[in-house]
């Protein structure tokens, strides 16, 4: 397109989530709890799966990089949207709007592949376990969590690529509280069938047919280990309906927002909130509270650091 021939919008105008002054005060406050208590239990998370050598395995080293992804997928726009609650107008700069939709689909994208890595860790966890160190040693981990994240800059990478050459030369009101690809692509002076349709063959398949491979997976898993032992479908039903709950609350909103571009749902602000703020509150509720490991390592992590007796210990050092 000749950019040449049009004016692109200096700054686009969000709506955020209500009008009303007096539920915003609320939402200021319940979202700032919400978004520390997503940081810190994410990073709860990492810092006890560095400080603790036993959990140093492929699944909790799995687990802590979710939490980083958890905790970045909270960030690109959260601080953002509880700084507009008491702030008027709700703008944000066109370079700003293009980095939240890079920054939203790099996090996702590498989220959605480092899911399907963990549902295959555990399939060879749970279905081939006297073969489980030598297919998921440490490097093959690491090379793993390296590719998904290639993977979701890739992902946002080809997004953005044809999102900065459309021709955005007037309406600039996006109605949500950060800027997503389905509702800017609305806003090009242009008709938008095309590149709704490029969105939809981009991240509304890639995140149905990473849902369908996991579900798939799940269900192989299942199988695989009632032919075996009844005792072995017991000890690992508890793990993957934790996988399962992570992977239908994640996937869920975002093929909603994704595969149907063309419907401007007032459900798509709701699932919008869903998936980027209490999503990514799941991780340390879920997967820790589940993991008697990780807990462990925490109460040892928690009596070695917060304990009273290390506490009068450090102040008599003083």
């Amino acid at each position: 397109m000749d950019q040449g021939n049009y004016s692109r919008v200096a700054e686009f105008v969000l709506l955020g989530l209500s009008n009303s002054w007096e539920f915003q005060y609320f939402l200021f406050v319940f979202f700032n709890i919400l978004y520390m208590t997503i940081v810190l239990g994410n990073l709860l998370i990492v810092l006890t799966v560095i400080s603790e050598p036993a959990l140093h395995t492929p699944m909790n080293i799995m687990l802590s990089n979710l939490s980083i992804l958890d905790v970045f997928l909270a960030t690109y726009a959260t601080p953002k949207m509880i700084h507009d609650f008491l702030h008027e107008p709700k703008t944000i700069s066109f370079e700003g709007c293009m980095v939240q939709i890079f920054l939203l689909h790099v996090f996702a994208g590498g989220k959605m592949v480092l899911l399907v890595v963990m549902a295959y860790d555990r399939y060879v966890a749970i279905c081939k376990p006297l073969h489980y160190a030598t297919i998921m040693n440490l490097c093959k981990c690491m090379g793993l969590i390296i590719g998904s994240w290639v993977i979701g800059v890739m992902h946002s990478l080809s997004q953005l690529a044809f999102t900065l050459n459309l021709p955005f030369c007037g309406p600039n009101i996006v109605y949500s509280y950060y800027c997503d690809l389905t509702l800017v692509i609305k806003l090009a002076c242009m008709d938008t069938y095309v590149p709704e349709l490029l969105m939809l063959l981009d991240s509304g398949l890639m995140g149905m047919i990473s849902f369908l491979f996991l579900l798939v997976s799940y269900m192989v898993i299942l199988v695989a280990v009632r032919r075996h032992s009844s005792a072995g479908l017991a000890k690992a039903h508890n793990t993957l309906v934790a996988h399962i709950t992570v992977v239908t609350l994640f996937f869920g909103p975002c093929i909603f927002i994704y595969a149907w571009p063309f419907s401007n749902s007032p459900v798509d602000k709701v699932l919008s909130v869903f998936s980027t703020v209490f999503t990514p509150i799941l991780n340390p509720i879920i997967y820790t509270l589940r993991n008697k490991d990780v807990k462990s390592a925490m109460h040892k992590l928690k009596t070695q650091y917060v304990t009273p007796s290390h506490l009068s210990s450090c102040l008599s050092q003083d």
